[in-house]
């Protein structure tokens, strides 16, 4: 099982698994779902190598720095990752 974690709450969620609903359960706003409009945007403050490859939902959105995800189309491989909203 993989480990988000937000603060001082995590959720535990199988390998390679979306981490939209974990983010949601978080506390993430998840607004469109696809990779559209960026109101999930997260900052990635530890265990971006747990995390997929960009999507290319994310190549096309742009404007994401390299500690930045867009949780609605990102998957954890395995182990923790510790995340923040983009917006905080």
């Amino acid at each position: 099982m993989a480990k988000l974690v937000l603060g001082e709450d995590s959720k535990e969620i199988p390998d390679g698994s979306n981490i939209t609903d974990a983010c949601r359960d978080l506390g993430i706003v998840i607004a469109c779902g696809v990779g559209v409009c960026g109101a999930c945007k997260i900052k990635v403050l530890e265990g971006m190598e747990n995390l997929n490859e960009l999507t290319q939902e994310e190549k096309d959105f742009g404007l994401l720095e390299k500690d930045e995800r867009l949780a609605c189309v990102c998957k954890i491989k395995s182990g923790t990752v510790k995340i923040k909203s983009a917006f905080d």
